[in-house]
């Protein structure tokens, strides 16, 4: 199983349940993780034959900057539709999707939510 990974795609974002969080904003991190065969591409050497990092974090930052969703189950369901549109090698997709400052009281790193998906 062949693997493309980004880690840590930084943006900033409206996304909560929260009032605050829609007007105010914060920070989210996103991590995916593509399943792909990825053999045609170690071979040519040839981008057409894989998935372009740069079209991934283009299609990551529509959604996490576009239109604010109430919870990050959601958005994490919508970059992984939008990774499906848009790569018709991509096998499966996990996506995490991360608040570090939720605005929720107590101590912890952060809050996350982390989705696996297959095409269909």
């Amino acid at each position: 199983m062949d693997k493309i990974l980004m880690n840590q795609m930084e943006f900033y974002g409206y996304h909560g349940l929260f009032p605050e969080e829609n007007k105010l904003g914060q920070r989210f991190y996103v991590d995916v993780e593509l399943i792909a065969d990825l053999e045609k591409s170690a071979r040519s050497d040839d981008m057409n034959d894989s998935i372009n990092y740069g079209d991934v974090y283009e299609a990551v930052k529509e959604i996490m900057e576009g239109t604010p969703k109430n919870l990050i189950e959601a958005v994490a369901g919508a970059i992984s539709d939008q990774l499906f549109q848009a790569f018709d090698i991509l096998e499966a997709c996990t996506v995490k999707v991360t608040k570090p400052d939720p605005p929720i009281p107590g101590h912890y790193q952060s809050a996350a939510v982390e989705i696996y998906r297959e095409r269909r």
